[in-house]
């Protein structure tokens, strides 16, 4: 079966050009901090295998230069930045030791990725001891927390930009499950305790924090250790979130592309159960056609960016029109005049709800009852109204 598509998710009572009554909205834009584990743990071979051997370290470079070699071509226009944590060296505009951001020249901490950056951190692993360095950055006998530190510098990186036009994500990669193991008593409780708040404050602004364990079979990943109590898991999503059987370090590139691809929602509606009980309820796509990104019209002397302005000009007089345009629709030889507003209105049919009117059995449900692509339907934290 041949389908179209442009048309398999347009609205049928909406034409390509029926009034243009609002400006496409633009997918939220996205700003990632991936934070790499470098500690001397990330440098052990994953298996016994010579010819397969290779570094958590490796695992990971390899699994975010891919992804962003994805992101450049399919959405340009989220941003991105890349930092190290438990490093010898230290770069970073909090000038916090254990910490280090990789950039390129020309290129801000958080920023569009670009080809110099993806073709310089593909290479980075041959250059990283000598440059960087590698070393635990918690120790017994130090009140220095690595972990704690880098949190603050992807925190602060991500404070540009409202967390309701823009989705601020951390990805952390590392092979340890219990950070503060090697320390006891009031030192490890209280560092335990900031590193946790720390998340928290961030979580509060907007910014969500994820994990992705670098394990093998014979070596599980333990995020009940610590961080379950990071990224707020609690009773059956500690064991939902343990790496299952397909999702082990090879597989890696993959579990990164998921995260990165997350699930948009297509709308928000209010679900009616019955009367006086409504809950909110998110709609996801289950299937969208994969589109390559907008195109970029740059100057051809400075290679910047160029933005795009439209004007209208008055038929008869050849003058600027500076009030907005009006929609018009001529009937019995007069031209009847519509807002936007009374536009919107026109097309609305209802106010969005769905509303459960009772049960069938499944076999009533027909092919040709379909008018639209199917969507998921899954509560919001919204809670019951």
């Amino acid at each position: 079966m041949n389908l179209d598509p442009q048309g398999l998710f347009r609205d049928h009572s909406d034409s390509d050009d029926e009034f243009e009554l609002e400006k496409e909205k633009d997918p939220s834009k996205e700003m990632v901090v991936y934070l790499i584990d470098a500690s001397p743990k990330m440098f052990d071979l994953v298996g016994n295998d010579e010819d397969k051997s290779q570094t958590y370290f490796h695992a990971a470079i390899s699994s975010i230069s891919q992804s962003l070699k994805t992101q450049i071509i399919g959405k340009s226009s989220d941003e991105v930045a890349i930092c190290f944590f438990n490093t010898k060296e230290k770069k970073n505009l909090q000038d916090l030791n254990g910490v280090f951001v990789f950039n390129v020249n020309d290129r801000e901490f958080l920023d569009q990725p670009t080809a110099k950056l993806i073709k310089e951190f593909s290479c980075i692993e041959g250059t990283f001891m000598s440059n960087i360095g590698s070393q635990y950055g918690i120790i017994p006998g130090s009140r220095e927390n690595s972990l704690y530190s880098a949190l603050w510098v992807a925190q602060a990186l991500l404070r540009k930009g409202s967390p309701k036009y823009v989705s601020k994500r951390i990805l952390v990669f590392t092979n340890e499950d219990n950070p503060f193991g090697n320390i006891t008593g009031a030192a490890k409780t209280d560092m335990i305790r900031t590193t946790v708040q720390r998340a928290y404050d961030a979580q509060e602004m907007g910014i969500s924090i994820e994990i992705l364990p670098l394990s093998i079979p014979n070596e599980p990943f333990n995020v009940s250790h610590f961080y379950a109590d990071l990224i707020g898991l609690e009773g059956d999503e500690v064991a939902q979130f343990l790496p299952s059987a397909v999702e082990r370090l090879e597989d890696m590139t993959d579990q990164l592309t998921k995260r990165i691809f997350k699930k948009r929602i297509v709308r928000t509606i209010s679900f009616s159960i019955a009367e006086g009980i409504n809950i909110e309820v998110n709609t996801y796509a289950l299937i969208r056609p994969a589109l390559p990104g907008s195109v970029t019209w740059l100057d051809s002397v400075t290679n910047l960016s160029l933005k795009a302005e439209r004007s209208f000009i008055c038929a008869d007089t050849g003058a600027l029109v500076h009030e907005p345009p009006k929609r018009f629709h001529p009937y019995k030889n007069e031209n009847v005049k519509f807002s936007v507003d009374e536009l919107s209105e026109i097309k609305r049919i209802s106010n969005g709800h769905l509303c459960l009117l009772g049960f069938k059995p499944l076999d009533l449900l027909k092919d040709y009852h379909n008018l639209k692509p199917s969507t998921f339907i899954f509560p919001t934290d919204e809670g019951w109204k």
